[in-house]
């Protein structure tokens, strides 16, 4: 297993994290069987945004144990309600419901305290003026939580997240299906039967949130990085044509600031499905081709960050040279971070020979001698 720096929270996670949805349907030997596998395989990151008792209650059993070995997402904001779950800003019930989370868990603190599902930029603006973000600060300062956090599905909302300051890290949504949809506060939206013909590339909201959250040393966790399974399958993918779920993990993952996928599990063997990215040769990773030749909604003339160019003669970084650059673009001057991060590369856009290799394996069909010399222009 490998582990990423999530942002400034200095957390070392691993690449492959529990999702923990599937677990409110299984019995405590089963949710056992899940959490003991991932342990097994270095997983050491999990997300319970779940109110439902139970759930919460097998999670804790399963990992009491091995409470410090996990980095846990917790959600302040999701409660239960009436025998349902219900997402609430009322203080009251706030309190109560992640009260019961560290109760149910057997746990004193949660690493990582996320402020739960907001998609509405009207209801972000209200948390950050109101006391549900002073009660997020209460817990902070008591180490309740150890590091503020947000999830949400609509990038207008991230970008004003990562903005703030006040934010550490967040929950996103990323997969290329939803990379392709303009911001909604619908998530319905993102899971429509058929996209607008039009839609053709990365959004470009989404593009600039992913290079301001690194910009702004926001890390990202991944949600809903298999689209509901629907990219599984041919039939249901919005592209026409199936992904696996390394493909889709490599995606995720090749997204700037993105430091861990969240995928789900119902049975061990998912597991192990998952984790098999770790291992998992280039041709197995290959997003980039299969999207290319998608008979629906190909990306295009854009760098995805794949590294399907592999191998530079010059063995340059092509992918993360390109990031960079893109990094540093989006702003009025370049950003001393960027720049030495840039310098640091062993190799870079200055030491390329044009010789065009890496363009005649690139699927999305970028000018890419040409973007290094203009990141050897900019960077110097």
């Amino acid at each position: 297993m490998r582990y990423r720096r999530l942002g400034k929270t200095e957390l070392m996670v691993s690449e492959i994290g529990l999702g923990g949805e599937w677990l409110e349907r299984m019995e405590l030997e089963g949710c056992r069987a899940i959490i003991n596998a991932c342990e097994e395989q270095g997983i050491n990151i999990l997300d319970c945004w779940m109110s439902e008792p139970n759930v919460r209650t097998a999670i804790g059993e399963c990992i009491k144990d091995s409470r410090e070995r996990w980095y846990i997402q917790g959600h302040i904001g999701s409660t239960w309600q009436n025998g349902q779950y219900v997402r609430t800003r009322e203080l009251s019930r706030v309190r109560e419901a992640f009260e019961d989370l560290l109760t149910r868990l057997q746990t004193d603190y949660i690493d990582l305290g996320m402020i739960h599902y907001v998609d509405s930029e009207k209801e972000w603006d209200e948390i950050v003026s109101g006391p549900f973000l002073a009660y997020v600060r209460e817990l902070k300062e008591k180490g309740v939580i150890r590091h503020i956090g947000l999830s949400t599905h609509n990038p207008r909302v991230a970008k004003k997240a990562a903005l703030s300051g006040e934010i550490e890290m967040m929950l996103f949504s990323v997969n290329p299906a939803f990379d392709l949809v303009p911001p909604t506060e619908n998530l319905d939206d993102y899971f429509a039967e058929e996209y607008d013909a039009s839609l053709a590339g990365m959004d470009p909201e989404r593009a600039e949130l992913y290079r301001i959250c690194e910009g702004q040393d926001v890390g990202i966790t991944v949600m809903k990085g298999y689209a509901g399974g629907r990219l599984f399958h041919e039939k249901t993918s919005p592209f026409g044509v199936a992904l696996t779920p390394v493909q889709c993990i490599h995606y995720a993952l090749t997204r700037p600031a993105v430091a861990s996928i969240m995928a789900g599990f119902s049975e061990v063997q998912h597991v192990l499905d998952a984790v098999g990215y770790e291992t998992a040769a280039e041709e197995e990773k290959d997003y980039a081709s299969v999207l290319a030749s998608a008979p629906r909604h190909a990306f295009g003339k854009k760098c995805m960050y794949c590294n399907h160019c592999k191998p530079c003669p010059a063995d340059i970084d092509i992918a993360m040279v390109n990031k960079l650059y893109d990094l540093a673009v989006m702003q009025d001057f370049v950003p001393d971070s960027v720049r030495a991060h840039y310098q640091a590369l062993e190799k870079n856009a200055s030491d390329c020979i044009a010789c065009g290799s890496c363009e005649t394996r690139c699927p999305f069909g970028v000018d890419i001698v040409e973007r290094m010399k203009k990141a050897r222009e900019l960077f110097g």
